[in-house]
């Protein structure tokens, strides 16, 4: 097994970790990860999500079960970013989109679709 290399940012970050249901249908899972591939993801919602003060987000998949780790800078505000970013050109529209491969009420925003995960470990400093 290969680890993931991780982007550097020269100064401290913080992480969120949050995790979502899919429908538990491969045409609709394959469908899912063409949408979030280089190719399938539209650039607005790219450049929405760099606009509201995200570093870097990255979605991990494991059969229907997805894992989100956005890390961002310290200052970050999530409910604020979220606020701007559900207002952003085409952002429910993909919302929409996405929503009918996800396990979500129709019409739900990202914040309404993701769920925070808490870290209950990691290696403590001495």
């Amino acid at each position: 097994m290969q680890g993931y290399k991780v982007k550097e940012f020269g100064r401290p970050v913080k992480r969120y970790v949050q995790i979502l249901t899919l429908k538990n249908e491969p045409e609709l899972i394959r469908q899912y990860r063409y949408a979030h591939s280089k190719e399938g993801f539209w650039p607005e919602i790219k450049a929405g999500i760099k606009a509201v003060g995200i570093l870097e987000m990255e979605l991990y998949i494991y059969g229907n079960t997805e894992v989100m780790i956005v890390e961002t800078p310290l200052d970050f505000d999530w409910n604020t970013a979220m606020t701007k970013l559900a207002g952003l050109p085409r952002q429910q529209e993909w919302e929409d989109f996405v929503g009918r491969f996800q396990v979500c009420p129709e019409g739900s925003t990202s914040d309404e679709k993701w769920h925070k995960m808490d870290r209950m470990f990691y290696l403590y400093e001495d």
